[in-house]
């Protein structure tokens, strides 16, 4: 697969001194360890943390993120949850505040938005303290798996950015 035109940025997203808050950041640092090699130049991965809004150089220059993050939605610790960006706004009570945070920033983007989807990892243990839970240490091979496997997708069927809403003043 060469340059398919898009740019995708994979975000690690979470807050790592609060232990399987900080999953998004874990699952980055494996999949930047393990690049596969089927990527170009097209994709990026990035340790965001709880930085979104110095993020937004990269997100103006993307056309796809894939948003990786603890979520609260009810499941056992380690379950693995898709949602595109429509489905965050439904999920606001579920969704993590750093997700919200993330299409909050792009908000402030004056060009062209790229497009969203979140895999969600439901945490076991947020509390003080730099650890994966034992569960999330066993989900982060497999959400980083889901990952590439989403990246994989869209090389394979490329989106393009939506157009940048206008104000009617």
């Amino acid at each position: 697969m060469g340059d398919t035109g898009q740019r995708i940025l994979i975000a690690g997203l979470g807050n790592e001194l609060l232990g399987d808050d900080g999953v998004g950041v874990h699952v980055a640092r494996l999949i930047r360890q393990h690049r596969p090699a089927f990527w170009g130049r097209e994709v990026m991965v990035l340790e965001v943390g709880v930085a979104v809004l110095d993020a937004l150089n990269v997100l103006e220059r993307v056309d796809r993120v894939l948003a990786i993050d603890a979520m609260r939605a009810g499941g056992a610790p380690g379950t693995l949850y898709a949602a595109a960006e429509s489905d965050i706004a439904e999920w606001d009570r579920q969704a993590g505040m750093h997700e919200m945070g993330l299409i909050g920033a792009m908000r402030l983007m004056i060009g062209p938005k790229p497009r969203v989807a979140v895999l969600g990892v439901e945490p076991e243990i947020i509390d003080y303290g730099m650890a994966l839970s034992e569960s999330l240490r066993r989900a982060v091979p497999s959400v980083a798996a889901a990952a590439i496997e989403c990246v994989r997708h869209w090389i394979d069927a490329p989106i393009r950015r939506e157009p940048a809403a206008h104000s009617a003043t």
